[in-house]
């Protein structure tokens, strides 16, 4: 079973809390975008928290009600590939559904982008199946859903 409430309560290191307050101040256009139409729980009245700690790690939104990532890759993503295939492991063992869009998708295809988002948000928190576990790539606004292997 997952654990409920993931951000109150964890240790987080006081170097990984600055390091969000940074990338907070240094987004990219993309996250900019994004972050204008989550923000103030402007889709669907969600709530998302941007460049939240989970685990140690940095995921750039994040709705805790649905228990829902969403990141936004760039460049820098093609070269740590391993690390991100590690990070979204260790996310989906708590139960947490994760969304992938390329920078570029944001930018081009904002509505479909956010369309993706508010469906996985709602599927989530309509069936309550924060334990299942998923990461969802999209494709030129096409949404993939690969389901994340427990043995590792």
């Amino acid at each position: 079973m997952p654990t409920k409430n993931i951000v109150i309560g964890q240790k987080v290191n006081p170097v990984k809390v600055q390091r969000a307050k940074d990338l907070r101040r240094e987004m990219t256009e993309a996250e900019k975008i994004l972050w204008q139409r989550l923000r103030a729980n402007r889709l669907n009245g969600l709530h998302f928290r941007r460049q939240q700690v989970i685990d140690g790690f940095i995921v750039d939104f994040y709705c805790h009600s649905a228990g829902v990532v969403v990141e936004v890759d760039g460049g820098v993503h093609q070269q740590q590939a391993e690390y991100d295939t590690e990070r979204d492991k260790v996310l989906s063992s708590r139960g947490l559904r994760l969304l992938r869009f390329q920078n570029q998708e944001v930018v081009r295809n904002l509505d479909q982008v956010l369309t993706c988002i508010a469906e996985a948000c709602a599927a989530s928190l309509s069936s309550q199946e924060r334990g299942r576990g998923e990461v969802a790539n999209t494709v030129e606004g096409k949404r993939r859903v690969d389901p994340i292997s427990s043995s590792g």
